[in-house]
């Protein structure tokens, strides 16, 4: 009977060891701290290439003080940063832009595109620009790359505050949303637009305007597109900031587009203040979080399903946290079903997580992947994470590191 104890606690802890292993197996490490001097402040997620390259914003820093867009190369030795673009924002009358808040995405064309809440039009400092970064000649591996503004925002009706990423159709069309601006408030609760080529320009069409009421306000967060054109998106506000936001659908109508409000949260149990963007998962079920609320009052995981009367919604999994400042970035799903996101505040030091969730035996599950101390591996990570074809998890975090942010990578 003792042998059997004995060879039982053998067991047990080899278990425990084992269980330990897998737990700790996750290696995080800082792979570039900012200096300020080619970026800092971080604000947004990365965009990964095919060879593994990462590319990203900084919302300050870089010469001109107004921010930067970098790339980050894999070697041998680590990894070595690039400065693709310095914005000058006031510096060159508010038109080049300035502090981007966004992620930059891809076109078509090899080309980076993505938004500034700085500049604009002349004489305004902060409506905003969209851009793109043509690549330099292949020749030159080090050369910055060429700047063009898109669209200069005016401070108006045609929106302000672009904190959104964009997204393409099939057409090229670039669609995004604005957080302030339009003509539906008397400061303006945000839009949502398209951008389309003609003639080497591009013209600005507001496909919607918030009102702050029912259908939301304030919206920063980039959009997504279904298979039949229709795009998603999320308000963090409504009911004139006393309801929790939105989940929102726009539909073309003919020559408009008419908004369908999928969900309102109700600043409970479900959550409030969805302030980073949606995605779909390969049944076409809708995935979010939400900055605050929930039961752990840390904001929380959703679902949303559709059904033939409309959209159900799901809690997927309340988030621990502060009240507030809970998920900012998008959720990420690999491949298995498993979601990734950051929150920039809680854990125990109150300065953010990464987080994975995990469906097995008709629940969700957390595992914490990294807990920030605000210190040298940085803190407050506002932007979405990205995965490479190895497993391996990136992101941004703005605080911390050499004192101006830093890219940080765990390793399964």
């Amino acid at each position: 009977m003792r042998l059997q104890l004995l060879k039982m606690a053998a067991m047990n802890l080899i278990a425990t060891l084992f269980l330990t292993l897998v737990t700790t197996a996750q290696t995080f490490h800082v792979i570039h701290s900012f200096t300020g001097v080619e970026g800092g402040l971080p604000q947004a997620g990365l965009t990964i290439d095919r060879r593994g390259n990462l590319y990203g914003t900084t919302s300050q820093g870089g010469t001109g003080g107004f921010g930067t867009v970098f790339k980050l190369t894999p070697e041998k030795s680590g990894w070595k940063l690039s400065l693709l673009h310095t914005f000058n924002g006031g510096n060159n009358g508010g038109e080049d832009g300035g502090d981007p808040n966004a992620r930059v995405i891809f076109g078509s064309d090899g080309s980076l595109y993505g938004t500034t809440t700085g500049g604009g039009s002349s004489g305004c400092s902060y409506c905003g620009t969209v851009f793109k970064l043509t690549p330099a000649p292949i020749a030159c591996i080090t050369c910055p790359w060429t700047e063009t503004v898109l669209y200069r925002f005016q401070s108006g009706i045609d929106g302000r505050l672009p904190y959104s990423e964009v997204v393409f159709d099939q057409d090229g069309n670039i669609y995004g949303t604005t957080q302030s601006g339009g003509s539906n408030c008397q400061y303006g609760c945000g839009t949502v637009y398209e951008l389309t080529p003609h003639d080497g320009t591009w013209a600005e069409r507001v496909l919607y305007n918030f009102t702050g009421g029912a259908d939301g306000g304030g919206p920063t967060a980039g959009l997504i597109f279904d298979n039949a054109s229709k795009l998603y998106g999320t308000a963090p506000y409504s009911d004139q900031g006393l309801g929790g936001g939105t989940v929102f659908q726009l539909a073309r109508s003919g020559s408009h587009w008419t908004e369908n409000v999928l969900y309102a949260f109700q600043n409970g149990s479900d959550g409030s203040q969805p302030y980073a963007g949606l995605i779909f998962d390969g049944s076409g079920h809708l995935y979010g979080v939400t900055g605050a609320g929930g039961a752990g009052n840390g904001g929380t995981a959703f679902e949303l399903t559709h059904s033939k009367g409309g959209w159900n919604y799901s809690l997927v999994y309340s988030l621990k946290g502060s009240g507030y400042l809970g998920p900012d970035g998008s959720l990420l799903m690999d491949s298995a079903g498993s979601l990734y996101g950051t929150t920039v505040r809680g854990g125990s030091n109150n300065a953010g997580t990464v987080f994975k969730l995990t469906f097995s035996n008709g629940r969700w599950t957390e595992t914490v992947l990294h807990d920030f101390t605000g210190g040298s591996d940085g803190g407050n990570p506002y932007g979405s994470v990205v995965m490479d074809s190895r497993g391996n998890l990136y992101g941004t975090a703005s605080i911390g590191g050499g004192g101006y942010g830093d890219i940080w990578e765990i390793t399964p």
